[in-house]
C-alpha cells in the first residue's frame, strides 16, 4: 500500500525540524574540494575521508596543483582509503580534464560532471545537490535503506530508487531530502540497530511496528 502525501509530508517536516540545518560531513571549502572529497568517500566513511584531506588540499589546492602531485605521491596520500589505487588514477585523470576542459573550474552539469573521471551518477548528484543547490536526492545505502523502510518508496537496489523517490518527495524539501535521510540514518536509524526510541519519525513509519516488537520498545 502506497504511503499518503500527508504522512510524506509529516515525515520530512518532523526530520527538519529535528535537523534543521542537514549538512555533509564532509570537510571542504570550496567546490573543488567538494568534487574531490566526494570521489574519496566511495566505499568509505566521510570520517576516513576528513582525516586524508587536509593534507592532499595543502599540496594540492587547485586541479593544477593536485595534478602536478602526481599518481604516487596522490596514493600515499590516500593510502589509508579503500580502493586507493583507483582512487588516486582517478584523481590524476579528473583534474587532468578540469584544467584542460573547464578552466580549473567544477562544472555545473550533469552530463559534464559524469564525464569525469571517478565520477558517475551518485558522486555528481551530490556534487549539483550540495555545490549548486539542485533538487537532486543521490542514493547511497542510508537514503536506500530508509526511503524503504519509512516506506517512501519500495525498490530492490539504490541505483533505481532516485526517480521514484524525486517523484514522492515534497518539492520544498527536494533540496535538502538527500542529507535529512542520510543523517537520520548515520545517527539514528541505523542499518543494524535503529535506535527508534530516538526517532521522531516512528508514528509515520512504515517499519516501526516490526522494529518496535524486535527491539523490545
Amino acid at each position: 500500500m502506497a504511503i499518503s502525501k500527508k504522512k510524506i509530508e509529516a515525515i520530512f517536516q518532523a526530520l527538519n525540524l529535528a535537523i534543521p540545518n542537514p549538512q555533509s560531513d564532509l570537510v571542504f571549502k570550496n567546490n573543488f574540494e567538494l568534487l574531490i572529497s566526494v570521489i574519496l568517500s566511495a566505499q568509505a566513511t566521510d570520517k576516513a575521508v576528513n582525516l586524508v584531506t587536509p593534507k592532499l588540499f595543502e599540496l594540492g589546492p587547485t586541479p593544477e596543483k593536485l595534478h602536478a602531485l602526481g599518481l604516487d605521491k596522490i596514493k600515499n596520500l590516500i593510502k589509508t582509503l579503500g580502493l586507493f589505487n583507483n582512487k588516486a588514477k582517478s584523481l590524476v585523470a579528473c583534474t587532468r580534464s578540469l584544467v584542460d576542459d573547464h578552466n580549473s573550474v567544477v562544472p555545473n552539469t550533469r552530463k559534464e560532471l559524469e564525464a569525469l573521471a571517478g565520477v558517475g551518477k551518485k558522486t555528481a548528484g551530490v556534487v549539483l545537490n550540495v555545490a549548486f543547490g539542485e533538487p537532486t536526492i543521490p542514493v547511497d545505502t542510508h537514503v536506500f535503506r530508509l526511503s524503504n523502510r519509512l516506506g517512501l518508496v519500495n525498490t530492490k537496489s539504490a541505483e533505481v530508487t532516485e526517480p521514484p523517490l524525486l517523484k514522492v518527495v515534497p518539492e520544498w524539501v527536494k533540496p535538502k531530502a538527500h542529507h535529512l535521510l542520510i543523517l537520520h540514518g548515520r545517527y539514528v536509524c541505523k542499518a543494524r540497530k535503529p535506535e527508534c526510541s530516538l526517532c521522531p519519525v516512528t508514528e509515520y513509519c512504515k517499519s516501526y511496528p516490526k522494529f518496535k516488537k524486535q527491539l523490545g520498545l
